[in-house]
């Protein structure tokens, strides 16, 4: 991994304490600091594991879901508003244009759903870390947790006849354990990394296991 100089680390710590503070009384449980902090913790394993520039991964990793912390404004994308706040950010603290850049790019290629592929090791670093935090025991409780705030009065845990999806059209919309298999059991095939592949699948055996016991519950 590159050697991180004083004054980036500095920065880091200075970001780390902004964005805390930024999310305070976000009323977002899955996407909230906790989230932050897990995916600022585990892109940095990687990043040490996998060799990318530490400080590029750290600020975009904090930086990655910024935009979920202000009103969204016209439909926008939390990534396109994280990016103008990152912007406002870096600037401010007098980060080099080229590494601007880069933190950036990373914060545009993490999400799932513009579905931008990433360019640089450090973005697929980013990336793999925010897919693994939607994984394993953590990914469980983000699952439920989301389907529960997004429910709708249509909305049922599983198919009445078919609660894993072996029949039925995927419609997580409507069946929440239908998002295991719509998203969450493909995300380990989107890993950049070797480290994030190895995560993937451990996590992924878990939650596997985690709906062999639902299936053995409701087979009771």
């Amino acid at each position: 991994m590159m050697e991180i100089t004083q004054r980036a680390e500095h920065t880091l710590a200075q970001t780390y304490t902004e964005v805390q503070q930024r999310f305070t009384g976000l009323d977002d449980l899955a996407h909230g600091w906790e989230h932050i902090q897990r995916v600022y913790t585990l892109a940095l394993h990687i990043a040490e594991r996998e060799g990318a520039d530490h400080f590029i991964v750290g600020m975009a990793a904090l930086l990655h879901d910024l935009g979920r912390t202000v009103p969204s404004q016209h439909d926008a994308h939390h990534a396109d508003q994280s990016v103008t706040l990152a912007h406002e950010l870096l600037t401010r603290y007098e980060v080099p244009r080229e590494t601007q850049e880069a933190i950036i790019h990373a914060i545009v290629a993490h999400s799932f759903s513009k579905g931008l592929q990433p360019e640089t090791l450090e973005a697929y670093v980013v990336r793999d870390a925010d897919r693994l935090d939607g994984l394993g025991a953590i990914g469980i409780l983000r699952w439920a947790v989301t389907g529960a705030v997004r429910r709708t009065a249509a909305t049922r845990s599983y198919h009445p006849d078919d609660p894993f999806a072996e029949q039925h059209p995927l419609d997580d919309q409507h069946y929440m354990l239908d998002h295991f298999y719509r998203k969450l059991f493909k995300l380990g095939e989107t890993m950049g990394t070797e480290t994030g592949r190895a995560l993937a699948q451990q996590r992924t055996a878990f939650m596997r296991s985690y709906l062999d016991e639902f299936r053995h519950e409701l087979e009771l």
